[in-house]
């Protein structure tokens, strides 16, 4: 009999779920749009019940399109938005406040009074993170601080918290397993990445209390099942961090295999073997874990990628859809100069600045929308070189080729300018839905589905290789003028604020 999969992809944007086969088909997908919460300018929220509906109708609907029942699927896999904090009622399952999304800048008060207590050094120490609002210990601590009575609750036990991994478990399970995975766990700044636990004495220094946070577990567990929700004990057998899951589905088993994912956010993912690697300019996390062995990543994050393409299409009104970025990319020669750096929550790695905000420079009267739509293609390619230059700096780590995922990578201008830009060969897959792809291949492993790594690496193909074609100095020039664009972004919300 086939054996199919169902994977859950919850994103920033978007729930959604696909069902796999054996082979790695994808059988079905369904997807629904999250509402994206401003409540003031950077902060950015979500409904944590509105995750958990949406969640659940894609899973019906992505059976019902398959033509399955609950009975048929062999596994449930899990991947997720990684940073993005939770903060629940025990007893109602109800909570407290709006999940405070990963990009969202409103802990940035909290990030400050930790620097100035010195936290800084032994959170990079022990967390392999920079200490930045990015991460969910501050979002934790925020929501404690915001909602009155929250902290007293909290160290009383009657409060659970979590990342969305482990708010969609404790609700499928039937509100029975409080968990979450080392890849999960490992972008909170919370946890100790070499003694793979929460480091006590930075929770003491945050005042979140133990008593909130989740098991941690490796990212094969069956955690639990889901029949409480759908009548059928449906083990949940993988949990991974949607970049790490990604990195799983390119299948980089090997220390120095790299991909790149172009989401919501850009994320450059390096398997850095099973010791952790200090990189200045990126982060160091766990990448996942198989039973007793672990394995690390170095990892580059870029707030703004899909986010970017989004911002053209609903605020600006230039495209009616992100795919259309290519044609109306391509109607240009180049940008004429122009560039856009979408720092519209501030700049990420490998420049960590808070304060920096979105800029459209070298206009002229001739510019027009092309121009700048083909500028906002270019920023992706630009700020995936950024990291790549960050994390390659010491000689230590090279990159002979790069593997690239996520829905822009169906744009081959994009694949093109990042080979010509980085002077490495791209590699698109066969299946660019690598996220989703890594969780389900993760819960093969764990059910049987699979027996080995070589048998999975077996599965994943080549759709196409993009090879450098631009002249070297051609591309360091266009380099070069980004680099100035940026600086020319960073600190603007502080300089603002000053006048």
């Amino acid at each position: 009999m086939t054996q199919y999969i169902l994977g859950i992809d919850e994103g920033t944007t978007s729930a959604r779920t696909l069902i796999f086969d054996e082979k790695c088909e994808v059988r079905a997908v369904a997807q629904r749009e999250i509402t994206q919460i401003y409540p003031n300018s950077g902060w950015i929220e979500h409904d944590p019940l509105e995750i958990l509906t949406a969640q659940l109708e894609t899973m019906r609907e992505a059976l019902r399109s398959a033509d399955l029942e609950p009975t048929d699927i062999t596994a449930i896999a899990l991947t997720n938005q990684r940073e993005t904090a939770v903060v629940w009622d025990k007893e109602s399952g109800r909570p407290i406040h709006n999940a405070v999304v990963w990009a969202s800048r409103q802990s940035n008060g909290v990030i400050e009074r930790w620097r100035e207590r010195g936290l800084d050094p032994i959170i990079r120490e022990r967390t392999g993170l920079n200490s930045d609002a990015y991460y969910s210990a501050s979002k934790i601590a925020w929501i404690l601080e915001t909602v009155p009575g929250a902290q007293e609750r909290a160290e009383k036990g009657e409060l659970l918290a979590g990342t969305i991994d482990t708010w969609l478990i404790w609700n499928l399970t039937g509100r029975c397993a409080h968990v979450t995975d080392y890849s999960n766990a490992s972008r909170t700044m919370m946890f100790n990445i070499h003694t793979r636990e929460w480091d006590q004495d930075l929770l003491d220094a945050y005042g979140i209390p133990r008593c909130m946070l989740a098991t941690v577990v490796s990212s094969d567990t069956i955690v639990g099942d889901a029949g409480a929700t759908f009548g059928a004990p449906i083990p949940i057998a993988s949990n991974m961090g949607d970049q790490q899951a990604g990195l799983f589905g390119q299948v980089c088993f090997r220390a120095g295999q790299a991909k790149m994912t172009y989401g919501t956010a850009g994320v450059l993912t390096i398997n850095c073997g099973d010791t952790p690697q200090m990189v200045e300019g990126a982060t160091t996390s766990v990448a996942w874990g198989i039973g007793d062995e672990v394995r690390y990543e170095n990892e580059g994050v870029l707030f703004s990628m899909g986010k970017t393409m989004q911002w053209l299409r609903d605020d600006m009104k230039l495209i009616h859809g992100a795919a259309d970025s290519e044609w109306y990319g391509g109607q240009v020669a180049s940008t004429d100069g122009v560039y856009l750096v979408p720092a519209f929550t501030g700049l990420a790695a490998p420049t960590w600045d808070p304060y920096a905000r979105a800029c459209i420079v070298g206009m002229s009267s001739s510019t027009n929308r092309l121009h700048v739509i083909r500028a906002a293609v270019e920023s992706m390619v630009y700020q995936t070189r950024d990291v790549v230059e960050a994390i390659t700096a010491n000689g230590q780590v090279t990159l002979p080729e790069l593997r690239v995922d996520g829905g822009a990578v169906n744009n081959n201008m994009l694949c093109q300018l990042q080979a010509d830009i980085l002077g490495i060969p791209v590699i698109r897959p066969a299946i660019t839905e690598a996220t989703a792809l890594g969780a389900t291949l993760m819960a093969g492993l764990s059910t049987g589905v699979w027996e080995s790594l070589d048998e999975i690496e077996a599965l994943w193909s080549v759709d196409r290789t993009f090879e450098p074609r631009m002249d070297r100095s051609k591309a360091e020039e266009m380099y070069s003028g980004w680099n100035e664009a940026v600086e020319l972004s960073k600190g603007w919300a502080r300089k603002v604020t000053a006048r």
